[in-house]
């Protein structure tokens, strides 16, 4: 089993997708274009992603990145 952490980046929109792919992305805290999440990696997420690999991109997560957190918020 994979260790560690991985980062999903919405990339494309879910309009005109079945409802069940948009339901992954937001279970995955995607819902906008270029949102990034930090997820650990492990089967459900890889399941997860894998049902909706055309929307989004994967990639390592760096060391001091939190788990569950938005990474695109910035100071309004």
């Amino acid at each position: 089993m994979a260790t560690g952490k991985i980062r999903v980046t919405q990339i494309k929109s879910p309009i005109g997708r079945k409802s069940d792919q948009r339901a992954t992305l937001i279970g995955l805290g995607l819902n906008k274009i270029s949102r990034s999440r930090v997820w650990p990696d492990g089967p459900e997420v890889r399941g997860r992603i894998e049902k909706v690999h055309h929307l989004v991109r994967v990639e390592p997560a760096d060391d001091d990145a939190q788990t569950h957190q938005a990474t695109d918020r910035t100071a309004r």
